[in-house]
């Protein structure tokens, strides 16, 4: 009986989870999050590995933290999406200077490609359906 209350339980917990994911740019600001965390993992490399040191201090920290912000913000306040992805993408390629060619560039293209899913995210579109079969329709 306590198997049926905690699959009953999982599958509740994993359709509530499915709905708040329905109403946010969920992928954008996940790798948008993913990018500033790839970035400042980066930034501890030993200098051996480190490509390109950048302007030190400051600004190699600031970027990528300001671009983890921003994914977290993304997914927990989506009606200031526009603002937190063009931010992000911003960061994303400023990043490119300061952080070790933008984290040995993936971090550089999460950042982009999740601030681009974020600003072409529309919060009203239906759910699309299986797409129609050629002569089906």
């Amino acid at each position: 009986m306590s198997s049926e209350v905690r699959a009953d339980s999982a599958r509740s917990l994993r359709a509530g989870f499915r709905q708040w994911r329905a109403h946010r740019p969920f992928w954008g600001g996940l790798l948008l999050a993913l990018a500033g965390a790839e970035i400042l993992l980066t930034e501890k490399a030993s200098l051996k590995v480190v490509m390109h040191i950048g302007m030190q201090g400051l600004a190699g920290y600031l970027l990528p933290t300001m671009m983890l912000l921003c994914g977290l913000l993304i997914l927990f306040n989506p009606a200031q999406r526009l603002f937190y992805s063009l931010l992000g993408i911003l960061l994303s390629l400023g990043t490119w200077l300061t952080s070790n060619l933008g984290g040995f560039l993936i971090g550089l293209l999460l950042g982009a490609v999740g601030s681009c899913l974020t600003f072409g995210w529309l919060p009203d579109q239906k759910p699309r359906r299986r797409l129609l079969r050629r002569g089906h329709a």
